[in-house]
């Protein structure tokens, strides 16, 4: 075991875990993830803006042991949808995940795999969204502060983003009238 992972301090503020490696997505990271490609090239005129990072503590790999993140997504929106993150299954499909908001406004949305049924969650402060296994999930920042939140799941769970890199999500959030709503992507 790791001893030097058993303990760690977090900083919202700079979405760091002590010196966890920190991974950060730019808007042209996240080509495909808007509903919208002529405004997400219009945004992309206009700059490459950090949207996302995660800071990520994977101290051991065996049975049992857990991986945690802290994640930030800074506020800002593609046309009318807020600034999101890629979103992913587990690659062992039957792990839950914890989110855990810090800081900032936000939605988690889930969407079961099979069904594609959608839900959406607060992600807010002192709030916890539980995702269960089989269920693709993507966090957005409606705020105007970033959302911060510490994410925890188990070592073996793995990430895939590939599946929702070829259909998405079939729900999106959009800004109206100054708040979020929902609506359902149009494939057409």
């Amino acid at each position: 075991m790791n001893t030097q992972r058993l303990f760690e301090r977090f900083e919202p503020a700079k979405g760091t875990v002590g010196d966890a490696p920190l991974t950060r997505r730019y808007l042209a990271d996240l080509r495909g993830c808007f509903r919208d490609s002529r405004d997400y090239e219009q945004a992309l005129t206009k700059g490459n803006p950090l949207v996302y990072s995660v800071a990520a503590v994977e101290p051991a790999t065996g049975e049992g042991d857990l991986h945690y993140g802290l994640g930030t997504i800074y506020p800002g929106s593609v046309g009318d949808e807020y600034f999101l993150t890629k979103g992913h299954y587990h690659t062992w499909r039957m792990a839950a995940e914890v989110y855990i908001g810090i800081a900032g406004t936000g939605i988690m949305l889930l969407e079961e795999e099979g069904t594609g049924e959608s839900r959406v969650l607060p992600l807010e402060e002192n709030s916890v969204v539980y995702v269960p296994g089989f269920t693709a999930h993507r966090t957005i920042n409606t705020g105007e502060i970033p959302l911060v939140y510490l994410g925890v799941h188990p070592a073996r769970a793995g990430h895939d983003y590939g599946s929702i890199a070829e259909r998405n999500f079939n729900t999106v959030v959009v800004k109206r009238d100054g708040q979020p709503h929902v609506e359902r992507r149009d494939r057409s």
